[in-house]
């Protein structure tokens, strides 16, 4: 493949077309820091070019791997050293702001932090947010569906997207850049791109919708005995707050105490004696006025027994000491390589899934450390689980522990991060014979000679 190469570094110019040190000088992802392994990083700054590079590719049977921040966690972005990358990371352009529809348009190479910063500069918001905010791009945003913390408030990923611009695998453009909140003409183009991890064509622009930025911000952090009397202060809280609740993020104790002790400089607003902790915030418009409103609220679940204990952020200062504690996720490899999942479920079940996990993590290794969090507003746990070793042998273990038991309760293997490679060999557990089967014949319709991102989500066939 040195002549096609050659061939795109005459056409796009040298800056476009990285090799040898270029391409394995950087890593695959942050926490994972190997080398990425690949032929060339192929990195475009328009559309048509990503059309010429993957009409190119296609005529030639070239597989090509989409990058975009690389910070997922589902080995999604992974490459032979056979394969192209196709990164989007000069592909970074604000198109164009709509304060007045509240939309706008960006390249998909747009990290998200430079989004939310720029829209917040006008008053507005946009509302996905995650912790890998600062390298994360928009793209990549996309194709994963992204969920993070505001999900019980304004959805993934899908529910924040209008339109957007896809190449297919044979070049073809496909732009359908809606603007508008309503729109039932036809089939829904862009659904087919998002959440499909690049394997169906490649996200070089997007239309977001945006929201009125928050006056006010009102956040507490609360203690539990048990998971009823969280689950029930959850529908209370969304409830009197009218649909202003924000975020409801969930810690449990091991978690808690893990980012609350040496090393870790976060302090706790409240003791270390509870099963499980939440971080609850709300928006509003009035400083003041919310914030007696939301005080009370608190009180009447007290007086009610739905918290067991709570300190309410006074300043933004607090606030930011709050959200901190959810976003020390960096303290999971203390204990060494730590496995991460995340994992979906019906609120109800959470309780005895968790417990069941641990209890079959103990059987198996029980000096093990497992760290539980999640967005359970919207029924995402994440785990980080240590048991000493990393082998292939011992990470196929953790996930039969993790994974075996969601199929009877109809759970999901993958809430936020897609399937990648990390998760082929469970998508069963999640989707039916059926699911998996149309899945193919799309992946087959869009791509045929299966160069996107390839074996990814599932295997392909010969």
């Amino acid at each position: 493949m040195n002549n096609l190469i050659t061939e795109f570094r005459e056409v796009l110019g040298s800056k476009a077309v990285l090799t040898g040190e270029d391409v394995s000088s950087r890593i695959i992802h942050p926490w994972y820091p190997r080398p990425i392994d690949a032929l060339c990083i192929l990195r475009p700054t328009t559309t048509a070019e990503v059309s010429y590079i993957l009409k190119t590719c296609n005529n030639h049977g070239q597989t090509i791997t989409p990058h975009g921040g690389l910070t997922g966690l589902v080995q999604g972005c992974n490459t032979t050293q056979n394969d192209f990358v196709l990164s989007l990371e000069r592909m970074n352009q604000i198109e164009e702001l709509d304060t007045t529809g509240r939309t706008i348009t960006v390249q998909a190479g747009v990290p998200l932090q430079v989004l939310q910063e720029t829209v917040a500069e006008k008053g507005l918001m946009f509302p996905l947010d995650l912790g890998a905010r600062g390298s994360c791009q928009i793209g990549g945003n996309v194709s994963t569906n992204a969920g993070g913390n505001n999900v019980i408030r304004f959805g993934m990923t899908r529910e924040n997207v209008l339109g957007l611009e896809a190449v297919l695998a044979d070049g073809t453009v496909v732009t359908s850049m809606n603007t508008m909140v309503k729109n039932n003409a036809g089939y829904d183009i862009k659904q087919l791109f998002i959440g499909t991890e690049g394997t169906l064509g490649i996200v070089t622009r997007v239309v977001l919708r945006l929201r009125e930025a928050p006056k006010v911000h009102h956040t507490a952090f609360a203690g539990f005995d048990n998971f009823s009397q969280l689950s029930l202060f959850l529908r209370f809280v969304d409830r009197e707050l009218g649909g202003a609740l924000y975020a409801f993020e969930v810690m449990w104790k091991d978690y808690y105490e893990l980012v609350t002790t040496q090393p870790a400089d976060n302090t706790r607003p409240v003791p270390l004696e509870f099963p499980l902790y939440a971080l609850i915030e709300a928006l509003g418009t009035s400083q003041d006025k919310d914030n007696s409103v939301f005080d009370e609220i608190l009180a009447e679940a007290f007086e009610q027994n739905l918290i067991s204990d709570a300190a309410i952020a006074k300043s933004e200062s607090d606030r930011k000491s709050m959200w901190k504690i959810r976003d020390s996720v960096e303290e999971f490899f203390r204990y060494g390589h730590a496995f991460i999942y995340d994992v979906s479920l019906g609120i109800r079940y959470m309780d005895d899934y968790v417990e069941e996990v641990k209890r079959r993590l103990s059987q198996l290794w029980p000096e093990h450390h497992c760290f539980t969090l999640g967005h359970i507003g919207d029924g995402n746990i994440h785990f980080a689980i240590a048991i000493g070793e990393d082998s292939l042998e011992a990470h196929a273990a953790v996930n039969q522990c993790v994974y075996e038991p969601l199929q009877p309760i109809g759970g999901s293997v993958s809430a936020e991060h897609g399937i990648g490679t990390e998760k082929l060999a469970y998508l069963e557990l999640s989707r039916s014979d059926a699911e998996i089967d149309l899945m193919r014949r799309v992946k087959s319709a869009l791509d045929p000679n299966k160069i996107l991102n390839p074996n990814k989500i599932f295997h392909l066939e010969a």
